[in-house]
This record gives structure tokens, C-alpha cells and sequence, in this order.
């Protein structure tokens, strides 16, 4: 990939051999952002798991302390009845099964999360192919089946986040906006591995967290100390 003669010079701020300590690796992704708009913070993770083993899947939730700076459009399957506590809680869209009958016949998701209740989870099976494959479909391991959908939708539109590895074993996570201060791009940093170190499967052996580093969603990536 050819690059840019900006990043090629704001590159040399970083030496790519080294892994810096979280507080001098944020300072230098503020240092080394190129976007002129307000770019995200992301944090890369190499983790020492089998992705194609489904006991060594990692996935999980937590909300982050400062947010993502990014409000995500959530989906609420949810029955009749709980509709109006949906819409009042602030989902984006609502609807049961007339919702699962619309992606069942056009395939298109137009939502960045998912939650359900308990008694919806048997119907949206018939979506299933279309919402797994997007890390899209409620589950109890990322809390978004729930029954109190007031308190789960809070809670997405206040920062929370579901993280799960991808195909090559890697996570990728936004901590944050360039925008915001470093002590509160730290401190979301620290939240996120705590619950990443919490979801390590039992039958992953070896070194867990073999390679992290962050970047600006246009900067080169800062390696960060393990």
C-alpha cells in the first residue's frame, strides 16, 4: 500500500520495534492523527487462541467509563407489549416478528446492534444465517438478550460494547475519540483489556495477548506494552 508523505513523516514519531507503555502509546496516536475530522481511537489485538475452534471463541461486554464518543443504532426485537418501552428507552429500530419477516425477505440490516427478549430469541432464528455471520445476534454472553429493555439500551447508548474475535484471531475495538482527553482514553483502554483478560477461554493455552497496538482510524498503529 502506498502511503501518504504526511504519514509517511508523522511515522518517524514511532519506533516500530518498540512497544510503549499505554500513556506515551495514547499521546503519540493524538500525536500522529491525520483525519480532519474527529477520528475514532482503535485498539488491535493478536490473541493466542484457535478462532476455528468454537470453545475458544472470545467474546464478551462491558461499558466502557468514558464511552466511544459514538452513539450506535440499535435494533429491539421485542414484542408488542414492549414496544413503547423500546422507543422510550431510545432504540433506533423496533419491531417483532413483521421486523424479522422484513430481513428474512431483504436481507439488509440497517442496525449496528441487536437486543432481544427472552421470549423473541426462538423466532429469530429464521434470520439467524443473515445476523450470526455480522456478530449481530443476541446472546447472553454479550448481555443483549435481557428482559429489562430499558436498562439494556441505557447501557448501549452509554458507551457499552460487545467485542468477539474475528476469523484470524484478532479483536479490533474503538476506545474512544481522538477528541478525547488521554487520561480518558486510558482509563476506557484499562476497562476494555480487564474484560478482555476476564473472557479468555479455559482451553486457550500458551500466551493470550501476544501482540496489542492502537491507532487513529488514520494514523499508523503504536505498538502498546503487554
Amino acid at each position: 500500500m502506498k502511503r501518504s508523505k504526511k504519514y509517511l513523516e508523522v511515522s518517524k514519531k514511532i519506533d516500530s520495534d518498540k512497544a510503549y507503555p499505554i500513556d506515551k502509546a495514547i499521546k503519540l496516536v493524538k500525536e500522529t492523527n491525520l483525519s480532519k475530522f474527529d477520528g475514532s481511537v482503535e485498539t488491535h489485538i493478536k490473541l493466542g487462541i484457535d478462532p476455528k475452534k468454537s470453545e475458544q471463541q472470545v467474546r464478551g461486554a462491558i461499558t466502557l467509563p468514558n464511552g466511544t464518543g459514538k452513539t450506535k443504532i440499535i435494533a429491539a426485537f421485542v414484542a408488542p407489549d414492549k414496544e413503547k418501552e423500546a422507543k422510550e428507552a431510545g432504540a433506533d429500530i423496533i419491531g417483532g416478528e413483521d421486523l424479522i419477516a422484513d430481513i428474512k425477505k431483504s436481507g439488509k440490516i440497517e442496525f449496528e446492534v441487536a437486543l432481544a427478549s427472552p421470549d423473541m430469541m426462538p423466532k429469530l432464528a429464521v434470520i439467524a444465517k443473515i445476523l450470526g455471520p455480522r456478530g449481530l445476534m443476541p446472546s447472553p454472553k454479550n448481555e443483549t438478550i435481557t428482559t429489562n429493555i430499558k436498562k439494556t439500551i441505557n447501557e448501549l447508548k452509554q458507551g457499552k460494547i460487545n467485542f468477539k474475535n474475528d476469523d484470524t484471531a484478532n479483536i479490533h475495538q474503538i476506545i474512544g475519540k481522538v477528541s478525547f482527553d488521554e487520561q480518558k482514553l486510558i482509563e476506557n483502554y484499562k476497562a476494555f483489556m480487564e474484560a478482555l483478560t476476564k473472557a479468555k477461554p479455559s482451553s486457550a493455552k500458551g500466551i493470550y495477548l501476544k501482540n496489542i497496538s492502537i491507532s487513529s482510524t488514520m494514523g499508523p498503529g503504536v505498538k502498546v506494552e503487554i
